[in-house]
């Protein structure tokens, strides 16, 4: 049992080692004990090993970045996946038409995770969004996940609504109507409610029992979705794209929204 559990907690430090790697690319081993919560020895003799396996590579400069084994098994993960299997092909068209940004995320705990995303000529970006994770409550695609969850339960999931914005939702009955009206439209819009100046429309997509478990939307600049003025012609390209992708997930029930006209956005209820 000794050695058992000795062993998990190798696993369990080599873990962390990587994912001290999440939020910044490149860093020396004293960094890496810092956000792993090591000792400098053990930092250094993990990523030593990991760096034999490929995991990790060094630069000349004694910087650590992740290896290229890892890009492997990722691949290997995302194409594997059913959603990103069903939706990969929609999601990178409906980049192209638009030349917006088209991404696909899922749930994971009290996040976004993304799947993938496609750049458009109009909405591109000088890193990836595959893998990176953003806040429910501030995000189109985030409302839309929360969706087959009841108010009791997000509440309890989200807690206190962090503001990143001074036009983030903050309070849960505001959150609760902006999902309500996600349903009740099929899709959901947010404007500069996560980052200044981004605007994002998204969908969600069913498996075949109906429940929520992705979505698919729409982003870019906010003066290039300019929602205002394009909303009803956005939201419906993209309803339509997220239709094609749930009939592939073995969603074929009834299509239980409809697309009314534009609202005015200085009428929703904004925190």
């Amino acid at each position: 049992m000794g050695h058992e559990a000795g062993t998990n907690q190798s696993v369990e430090r080599a873990v962390a080692v990587l994912r001290a790697f999440a939020r910044t690319s490149a860093l020396r081993v004293t960094e890496v004990a810092k956000l792993a919560g090591l000792r400098q020895s053990t930092a250094s003799r993990l990523l030593s090993t990991l760096e034999q396996a490929d995991f990790v590579e060094r630069d000349t400069d004694g910087l650590y970045r992740l290896g290229a084994d890892l890009i492997t098994l990722a691949g290997v993960a995302v194409n594997g996946h059913p959603v990103h299997h069903a939706a990969r092909q929609p999601a990178q068209s409906l980049a192209a038409s638009t030349g917006l940004g088209a991404n696909i995320a899922v749930r994971r705990g009290d996040e976004a995770f993304y799947l993938c995303n496609f750049e458009g000529r109009l909405a591109p970006r000088s890193f990836a969004l595959t893998g990176r994770r953003n806040p429910l409550h501030a995000t189109a695609l985030g409302k839309c996940l929360l969706i087959s969850l009841p108010p009791a339960v997000r509440r309890e999931l989200l807690g206190e609504l962090e503001r990143y914005t001074p036009r983030t939702i903050t309070e849960h009955d505001v959150l609760d109507a902006a999902i309500d009206e996600a349903v009740w439209q099929g899709y959901a819009t947010e404007t500069e409610e996560l980052s200044l100046s981004r605007a994002c429309l998204a969908a969600p997509l069913r498996d075949r029992t109906g429940q929520v478990v992705a979505a698919l939307s729409l982003s870019g600049p906010s003066s290039v979705v300019d929602l205002p003025t394009r909303e009803q012609e956005l939201s419906r390209l993209l309803v339509e794209a997220a239709d094609a992708i749930n009939s592939q997930l073995g969603h074929h029930g009834p299509t239980d929204h409809q697309i009314p006209a534009p609202v005015r956005h200085d009428q929703r209820s904004r925190s």
